[in-house]
């Protein structure tokens, strides 16, 4: 078959098929079919529409992850913030169904892929008075946030007055370059502010000038500003008291060291059974008795009663006869 193929290309020097143009793509890689895709396109209309008929039949390259949202935020809202890139096909905040309250992000779909990738042209958008950042779903929180230099870029604001807002946040420190992302920590349950607050710089440099800046007074407070990752909470070494000073502890030679291999676990220097020391067979003498605790005491006379004797007298034992029988003595 496929000599066949060959075999009417070489005649008439022609491609015809679309088996024909399969096998000629199959050995291209990818980067150059999207050269060759991307220059048809943008030259023949149908092209593109097919193009983008093909791309937008996928959710995946539609669907949009939104984060830092604030609590107030609602699916409505969200819409709203997103509507102006292009038609939504689906949006909502995502709420935690215990509490019902917001979990501080949600998603976003759109009905053509151009749209979505519009919005992702400037993934930043305040929304509430907070930051929200949005990323491609399928990429979840591994999105253009994650880079690299992320730790040199997030800085950790402290010492916020409860009257700074996150806009007044973004404000103060967008002097020093394009923020990213930004926002006031505030609680979940009061919506209060926590005192305290993130900024991530687009570049290390902005970071860098918003650090050594010496004007750090935002809302009547002097404000800390550093990098978040030096911030995190670091486990503590326990530290001994400066009398108590450890001593490693000698063991017996004749036992193995920790730490150290021996080819036998039995102990060296020891040999087994060991020899049982005999006692002598002398007699001990018994321990001599204690002296009684108390003394011999005297008799206690006591009176002498004298027997009263019956009138009757006692009865003389009867005469026995030959054989143990009562010896019969007759009337007198």
């Amino acid at each position: 078959m496929e000599d066949m193929k060959k075999r009417k290309m070489d005649n008439n020097g022609e491609i015809s098929t679309q088996e024909d143009f399969r096998l000629l793509l199959e050995p291209l890689a990818k980067s150059q079919l999207v050269d060759l895709l991307s220059r048809l396109g943008s030259q023949y209309p149908s092209i593109a529409e097919e193009i983008k008929s093909l791309a937008s039949a996928d959710p995946v390259h539609r669907k949009l992850f939104v984060r830092g949202l604030a609590w107030n935020t609602s699916s409505e809202t969200l819409c709203a913030a997103f509507q102006v890139h292009g038609e939504i096909e689906e949006g909502a905040v995502i709420y935690d169904k215990a509490t019902g309250k917001s979990r501080g992000y949600g998603f976003i779909t759109y009905k053509h892929m151009e749209s979505a990738q519009s919005a992702l042209k400037a993934p930043s958008k305040l929304i509430d008075g907070r930051l929200a950042v949005c990323n491609l779903a399928c990429e979840g929180l591994t999105g253009a946030s994650t880079t690299p230099d992320l730790a040199q870029r997030k800085l950790y604001i402290g010492g916020l007055s409860p009257e700074v807002t996150s806009e007044m946040l973004l404000n103060f420190f967008g002097r020093h370059g394009e923020i990213e992302e930004g926002s006031v920590a505030y609680d979940k349950d009061t919506n209060e502010s926590r005192g305290f607050g993130f900024v991530t710089y687009k570049t290390v440099e902005a970071a860098k000038r918003a650090i050594d800046d010496p004007q750090k007074i935002l809302g009547g407070r002097t404000i800390i500003v550093k990098l978040a990752d030096s911030h995190k909470g670091k486990p503590v070494q326990a530290q001994l008291p400066s009398a108590v000073v450890p001593v490693a502890l000698p063991m017996a030679a004749g036992y193995p060291q920790p730490g150290k291999a021996y080819p036998s676990a039995a102990p060296a220097g020891y040999t087994y059974p060991q020899t049982v020391v005999s006692y002598p067979a002398t007699s001990y003498p018994s321990p001599p008795m204690a002296p009684g605790p108390y003394t011999t005491q005297p008799p206690i006379p006591y009176a002498t009663a004298s027997a009263k004797k019956d009138p009757q007298g006692i009865s003389p034992a009867a005469p026995v006869g030959m054989a143990g029988y009562p010896y019969y003595i007759g009337k007198q």
